[in-house]
């Protein structure tokens, strides 16, 4: 039996290939080799050093997975790409806006105006009596999430809603015609060239009368009897998802206090009309019903797109342009033209008209003492 220095067959024997084994390398470990030595022929032909560095395989294959990497990357780059713009091409912010639809309805006074010196008793003795002061009388639902929205951005949507109705409807400077700029601010912007063509160029067409946006008196008629309260306010607001989209409608009656402007004033003295009307407050009732649209963009910009635009006003004259201004029949005064046999009621939550309707005798103000029917 061997030593236990000796290998277990025994010593190989002097030259043989055995004895060299463990200083032989195999061809894997010569090809693994980063450096390789020349020839003696090609150290005499190059000139060159005794050794070269080889290109292993091991460092082919980093190039391969390295390339591969980039490809890899590259096209889920140009995937991702396409996807965005097939996201963006389908997303709320790229569609186009649909034009407003409105509807303007006078609703003509059955008799004579009637009219009051004192505001205050004007609106008491009126439909108008509980209803809230300028925008306090605007309430909205408590918000909640839809499907796509947050709770937050329905507060938000909802808030929107009410600055359009307020500076619409409102704002003394709107009323009076004065200026349109911050109900422009708070539409979408792809209803802005509507929105100037209605004000600038108004048409009763269902596409373009100023009054469909916003209520604007004809300041050489009637002016707001009372400035710092333009109006008294009652209506519902409720909100739903639909589409993707966040839909707000609201529905609401605004009692105005108007009286004659300084010009119909100085006319119903020296003209013949009744004296006694000169200078008395009477009420003009405006119904509206809008339909607001918002997607996530109108939130962020604090905008907001219309869709539907539905206004019932009171005592107007149907002969008169109702799509541009309003020109209420002012205290004392008759419409010169009637409208239908039956009353439309704007206090009325189902109340409805044809183009023309009639102001039902029931939202008018019954004034004890002060200047009435007949």
């Amino acid at each position: 039996m061997a030593g236990a220095a000796e290998p277990p067959e025994g010593i190989p024997p002097e030259g043989s290939e055995e004895e060299y084994r463990s200083v032989v390398f195999d061809e894997s470990f010569v090809n693994a080799a980063r450096l390789q030595e020349f020839s003696a022929n090609e150290r005499l032909r190059e000139h060159a050093p005794a050794v070269r560095r080889r290109v292993g395989r091991g460092l082919n294959r980093q190039l391969v997975v390295l390339v591969v990497l980039i490809a890899l990357a590259f096209g889920t780059a140009v995937f991702m790409g396409v996807r965005t713009g097939e996201v963006t091409a389908n997303s709320p912010s790229a569609r186009r806006a649909e034009p407003l639809r409105t509807t303007v309805i006078p609703l003509v006074p059955q008799d004579t105006v009637p009219g009051v010196a004192d505001v205050r008793s004007l609106y008491a003795h009126s439909p108008a009596a509980s209803f809230g002061v300028g925008a306090a009388g605007i309430t909205l639902p408590t918000p909640r999430a839809t499907e796509h929205y947050t709770q937050v951005q329905v507060q938000s949507a909802l808030t929107i809603a009410k600055d359009y109705l307020v500076r619409s409807s409102l704002d003394p400077q709107v009323l009076s015609g004065r200026s349109d700029r911050r109900v422009r601010m708070l539409l979408d912007s792809r209803q802005l060239d509507q929105f100037d063509h209605s004000l600038q160029r108004p048409r009763a067409d269902g596409r373009h009368a100023a009054t469909g946006w916003l209520t604007r008196l004809d300041p050489h008629q009637a002016v707001l009897a009372d400035p710092h309260v333009p109006a008294r306010v009652q209506g519902t607001v409720r909100f739903e998802e639909r589409g993707g989209m966040l839909e707000i409608t609201s529905d609401h009656t605004f009692a105005y206090a108007v009286r004659p402007a300084g010009a119909d004033a100085r006319e119903a003295g020296a003209g013949g009309k009744d004296p006694a009307a000169a200078g008395l407050a009477s009420l003009l009732t405006v119904r509206r019903e809008m339909h607001f649209r918002f997607d996530p963009t109108d939130l962020r910009s604090h905008r907001t797109e219309l869709l539907i635009s539905s206004l019932q006003a009171g005592p107007l004259d149907c002969a008169a342009d109702s799509a541009s201004r309003l020109r209420p029949v002012l205290a004392g005064h008759k419409a010169t033209s009637g409208g239908p046999s039956e009353g439309t009621n704007p206090y009325a939550p189902d109340g409805s008209a044809a183009l023309c309707g009639t102001l039902a005798d029931a939202a008018q103000p019954v004034l004890p003492g002060g200047h009435r029917a007949g």
